[in-house]
């Protein structure tokens, strides 16, 4: 299955998609992912990616999607993949419709969460600053205080996880991502997922859509 993740930061759409990609044996990729593999490949996308995260940036619309489309050609990405973060932009998911077979979705399922629940789950949110894990003070705490389960990594507080910086970071997916929702449900691809609850319960929701889609 080829799918699309989308939802505001926050709303568990990463987790959902790690879990989802062992089921189906498919990889999950996310737009740093990609990144960071153009990047440690040294080849000419990478080269230009470097430059721009090097000097601060941002990584133009042009240069991430021929990395994406590049990525989506390899050997790997051949039985399917849950694309997490890309597309978007209306531009972006435009350029993916246009990269053959590789670019046909099956399906975008958009992730949805009240908003004031959002910022409360991103400001308790904590990372591992070793292995990236990710924990939270209220829902997923972890055994011993501010210390990673995994690897015994010290856990941090991102600064994208501030709740300044969580509302803008909303106001940002509101106005550039959020129109998706649009341009998916006019092609009749889209599901909505209700991101409230248990992360078994979304799991579950998120499973009848692609069950659904996977018995066509």
């Amino acid at each position: 299955m080829r799918l699309v993740f989308l939802g505001m930061p926050g709303v568990g759409k990463g987790t959902q998609a790690k879990q989802l990609s062992h089921e189906l044996h498919i990889l999950q990729v996310s737009t740093g992912d990609m990144l960071r593999a153009a990047i440690s490949k040294g080849e000419a996308n990478g080269k230009e990616a470097k430059s721009c995260v090097e000097s601060g940036r941002l990584v133009p619309d042009e240069l991430v999607i021929r990395i994406v489309k590049a990525r989506l050609l390899e050997e790997d990405m051949k039985n399917g993949f849950i694309l997490d973060g890309f597309p978007r932009t209306d531009a972006q998911a435009d350029a993916l419709s246009q990269m053959g077979e590789s670019g046909q979705l099956d399906r975008v399922l958009s992730f949805e969460m009240d908003e004031e629940m959002l910022v409360s789950r991103l400001s308790g949110r904590r990372t591992c600053s070793k292995c990236e894990e990710i924990y939270h003070q209220i829902h997923r705490a972890p055994k011993q205080e501010m210390i990673c389960d995994l690897c015994g990594g010290a856990l941090i507080q991102r600064k994208d996880d501030h709740s300044d910086t969580v509302l803008e970071r909303l106001r940002v997916y509101k106005k550039e991502t959020m129109p998706l929702i649009a341009y998916y449900e006019s092609r009749g691809l889209l599901s909505h997922i209700d991101a409230n609850g248990t992360f078994d319960a979304v799991s579950q929701r998120v499973m009848a859509v692609v069950g659904a889609n996977l018995r066509k």
